[in-house]
């Protein structure tokens, strides 16, 4: 079975001047405002194409460790994940770097460095940005 899902933008104006306005179709929150001078500045009010692929690769990568570690017999009890992913204007999107917390009872920080590569590798958001250098920092609480 294969799942699609959605999220539509609704832009006036040009690249510089213009502003849109993201709609999830899953959320009853939002609409989430994006413009160029969030994406190419920052910003902590407007969101930006980065910040959505931060949290799909973030909730990814999430969901892909505690597979595996539940399948390794140490399920965890808790994990946090903050995926921050770079763009460069003119050059576009050039990394996703995986900050990883987790709280894991009775697995060593050897065993759980790597598990948390194999997930990184294993994530199906982490395939399809192959294309960018993605790093990963993982610790156990």
């Amino acid at each position: 079975m294969s799942v699609t899902s959605e999220a539509t933008t609704s832009w006036k104006g040009s690249l510089a001047e213009g502003s849109g306005q993201i709609a999830l179709e899953s959320s009853n929150q939002g609409p989430f405002d994006v413009n160029w001078k969030a994406r190419s500045e920052g910003s902590t009010s407007v969101t930006t194409p980065e910040e959505l692929l931060a949290a799909a690769h973030s909730s990814c990568f999430s969901m892909a460790l505690s597979h595996a570690l539940a399948g390794n017999g140490t399920p965890p009890e808790s994990i946090e994940t903050t995926a921050s992913v770079t763009f460069i204007p003119g050059t576009g999107i050039t990394g996703s770097h995986l900050n990883v917390n987790a709280v894991v009872p009775g697995l060593s920080a050897e065993d759980f460095a790597r598990i948390a590569g194999e997930a990184k590798t294993g994530c199906p958001v982490s395939a399809a940005l192959a294309g960018i250098e993605i790093t990963l920092e993982a610790t156990l609480a």
